[in-house]
């Protein structure tokens, strides 16, 4: 007995320590929260933008919460636009330090930042660039500063896009481990890497189209910005004229080659103050909590701002992935508040489940009823993240947005060979004659094939009729430039595919002119749990991170996106609607 209650006082001290620790927590994280009170922004003030953080259209922060920073990592795309509107009309800003690294953003993303820099220097006031290494993405945002710099000893890439897709049929065939393929779409190359060791000259051809592109996109800002003639681009691109410092200074493509101490002399000559001061920095991520308590639209009425970004997955979905649960939920929640006048939804994914896609295309169906549906595309809208959109008022996409990619497919695994070399027999009972449709251990049958093939077709006929209905289109219309087939924002355009050339900014003005609204606020959706949320519930937030976090460092980048692409195909479920390949521009 005196054991027994020794143990129990013990249990009962563990658990009242644990829940003094735990309120400790709470208080400190409270009180962390609460430290942006403690930002001050002085008197020619520099703004610090250096983005290395992964960037996603929306984080979907609850303000509420304050362990929401915990774990967490990335900025919204969002957040970043709204800081740099609210650091042009704030007198205390009198320019902006860019310092980017690694960008870590899509290149429509890319692209709207850059024009949120631009819309910032119309006010009168200054970007400056430095780097110890410019990357092409980054040199494509840097050039909207109005000087760029670069470390005497640094490097930059200005060489154009190329695209590197991975092939694995030998592989298939040496461990006998392989994917069963079946697709409607000449171009629905997704699934070629298992069919082939080689591209397709169709799949060669729509890339080729497609980087070609997206790199005049970039190089008519960076031409404008620079004032340099794109062909003196392309020819500076492929004599590599930018290789060294020093040549990309002489071919314009920076204005000088310094260290940063001597860039900091030039930001005091430019906020005007002596040669020795200390300059008034502001880092970014600390203005940003300063500037999330700025309204910039206000109004009794309010335009609804949905994201829908990541691969689409059956489920509830998320910040990383869309699921048909947390976006026909938000639309309800929008179309049923009586304050909500207009919605925009923001797309941004490859694609995936063609489920999960008509369901939420039926859910914005419902709600067009009610009230206007506009759509913006991001980095990517195809396939299946078009699909969602098809029926859309109207779609915008900037002219770097990958979309179309109008096709499905369905990928099976097969370990039948395998298992014969290992010595596995599987038998398999059943009492019907299709009641045993198809076993990992044994060839594919025609039946089964036939089978999915016809799901795939009507899967295939009813994207086409969505597309038909909701942009006015025949089927044959729709069929010519389907087939799996992705096209760049203005190629997509020209198709009539999408409307609108323009970024979210401008999908909800034309929401608001839908709806004859001057004045109005915008109102998010959803509200995303925080990874700490989630390791409260199961743990599983924090240890994913951490766990991809040591299996990223021990295998190293290349091989971890292999892996992941393997992971994400053991994710798909039933038909796919999806990228047709997987995109790694370099």
């Amino acid at each position: 007995m005196k054991f027994l209650r020794n143990l129990l006082a013990a249990i009962l001290g563990c658990l009242i320590a644990f829940g003094v620790l735990f309120f400790m927590f709470f208080v400190f994280a409270a009180l962390v929260g609460s430290g942006d009170d403690g930002v001050v922004v002085k008197e020619n003030s520099i703004l610090e933008l250096s983005l290395n953080s992964p960037i996603r259209d929306y984080e979907g922060k609850n303000d509420s919460d304050p362990f929401g920073a915990l774990f967490e990592e990335g900025q919204g795309l969002d957040e970043i636009l709204h800081t740099i509107a609210v650091a042009k009309n704030d007198d205390k800003i009198k320019g902006i330090s860019m310092t980017t690294g690694f960008l870590q953003a899509g290149l429509a993303q890319t692209q709207e930042i850059r024009a949120a820099l631009a819309d910032f220097k119309a006010e009168g006031k200054f970007i400056y660039s430095y780097s110890d290494f410019y990357t092409q993405k980054n040199y494509y945002l840097a050039t909207i500063a109005d000087k760029l710099y670069l470390n005497p000893l640094g490097a930059m890439d200005f060489k154009g896009l190329a695209s590197e897709v991975l092939y694995y049929k030998d592989l298939q065939e040496k461990t006998g481990v392989k994917m069963e393929v079946i697709r409607h779409g000449k171009y629905k190359s997704a699934v070629e890497p298992y069919l082939s060791n080689t591209m397709s000259d169709a799949n060669r051809s729509q890339i080729k189209e497609l980087i070609t592109s997206l790199w005049t996109s970039m190089l008519t800002d960076i031409a404008t910005s620079r004032n340099i003639d794109i062909s003196n681009l392309n020819v500076i691109a492929d004599t590599l004229g930018g290789r060294t410092p020093e040549y990309a200074v002489a071919s314009g493509l920076l204005d000088g080659n310094m260290y940063f101490d001597e860039y900091e002399s030039l930001l005091r000559e430019s906020v005007a103050v002596e040669a020795d001061a200390k300059l008034n920095y502001v880092d970014f991520e600390d203005y940003a909590k300063v500037a999330s308590k700025k309204t910039l639209k206000t109004g009794a009425d309010k335009i609804a701002v949905i994201y829908a970004q990541g691969e689409i997955l059956y489920g509830e979905g998320g910040k990383d992935f869309i699921g048909q649960g947390v976006v026909n939920e938000a639309l309800k929640k929008a179309r049923d508040n009586k304050s909500v006048k207009a919605i925009v939804m923001r797309v941004n994914s490859p694609g995936g489940s063609a489920l999960v896609s008509d369901i939420i295309w039926r859910e914005i169906e419902l709600t067009k009823k009610i009230k206007p549906v506009v759509v913006s595309f991001g980095n990517v809208a195809a396939s299946g993240g078009y699909y969602i959109a098809a029926g859309a008022d109207k779609i915008f996409a900037e002219s770097t947005t990958i979309t179309g990619s109008i096709g499905v497919f369905g990928t099976i695994p097969n370990i039948n060979e395998l298992a014969a070399d290992i010595g596995v027999n599987a038998e398999q009972v059943g009492t019907n004659k299709n009641s045993v449709d198809y076993s990992l251990f044994e060839p594919m049958t025609d039946t089964f094939r036939n089978q999915v093939q016809e799901g795939i077709e009507q899967t295939y006929d009813t994207f086409l009729q969505r597309v038909a209905d909701g942009r006015n289109m025949s089927i044959a219309e729709v069929d010519s430039i389907a087939q799996g087939r992705v096209w760049s924002g203005v190629d997509a355009k020209d198709l009539g595919l999408v409307d609108e050339i323009g970024n979210l900014d401008d999908a909800i003005a034309a929401a608001a002119e839908m709806v004859d609204l001057e004045s109005y606020g915008i109102r998010k959706y959803p509200k995303y749990k925080s990874d700490f949320e989630k390791l409260m519930e199961d743990f599983g937030g924090a240890k994913a991170k951490v766990g991809e976090a040591f299996i990223k460092e021990e295998l190293g980048n290349e091989a971890f996106q292999i892996l992941k692409e393997f992971k994400q195909l053991s994710k798909q479920k039933g038909v796919q609607t999806r990228m047709p390949f997987t995109l790694n521009i370099k």
